[in-house]
């Protein structure tokens, strides 16, 4: 169990970001532990996924520091940076994003790939996710061909086939119904507590917010408080 004396896994530290004359966050600062699922609310506008881009190394701020692992992104070259997204962190996004030409099998096997992988043992190892997460019926379809839900648990399984330390995860059930929302979130947060990953999960729904260990609310481009679930 991760304790609050503990060094964090990630964490955000005066944030300020802006994007033209438009101020995206004011001094955002936020921490993610080992293993931990921390829910990242906020009406529309508030920043909430600008933290989360900021977080993941995919946007650098103006002003303030983000650390994984206690080295400093902001100091990292590019290369190493997106390193690190191809290996320690995974994003599930709220479309999916998955490469419509490609069946599933390959969408989950494309991150080893990426990585130099060889094919066959990619592959492999996409199949053994897939079956686990049971979702082997699905790997011969393409997106085109499954419902949002079934691509979107599609999602989640790229997201973990790196084996990352943290997943972030952007509005994930957001274009789904209530029921498609609530099978994404189970796979979601049940696969990443079997490996220790931590989630980073942007939502203005309590009802998804509910998966998370914690809540951080975004107001004005701030965190303004902080819940703790019991």
């Amino acid at each position: 169990m991760t304790h609050l004396s503990d060094p964090p896994l990630l964490e955000a530290d005066q944030l300020h970001k802006a994007f033209g004359q438009t101020p995206a966050l004011t001094g955002a600062s936020a921490r993610v532990d080992t293993g931990e699922v921390l829910a990242v609310m906020g009406p529309s506008g508030s920043g909430k996924s600008t933290l989360l881009h900021c977080l993941a190394g995919i946007v650098r701020p103006d002003a303030g520091h983000v650390r994984y692992r206690g080295a400093d992104l902001g100091e990292m070259p590019d290369t190493e940076r997106s390193a690190l997204r191809r290996t320690d962190f995974g994003f599930v996004f709220q479309f999916g994003q998955l490469v419509p030409e490609l069946t599933f099998l390959e969408n989950v096997a494309l991150p080893l790939r990426l990585n130099g992988t060889p094919r066959r043992v990619a592959v492999q190892r996409a199949t053994e996710l897939l079956d686990r997460l049971y979702l082997a019926d699905l790997a011969a379809k393409r997106p085109g061909e499954a419902s949002g839900g079934q691509g979107q648990r599609v999602a989640v399984a790229r997201a973990l086939i790196t084996g990352p330390k943290v997943i972030f995860a952007d509005e994930p059930t957001g274009a789904l119904d209530s029921l498609n929302g609530e099978h994404v979130m189970r796979l979601l947060v049940s696969t990443a507590k079997e490996s220790q990953a931590a989630v980073v999960l942007v939502t203005h729904d309590p009802k998804v917010a509910a998966y998370a260990d914690r809540e951080i609310v975004v107001r004005d481009g701030a965190v303004r408080h902080l819940e703790v679930s019991q």
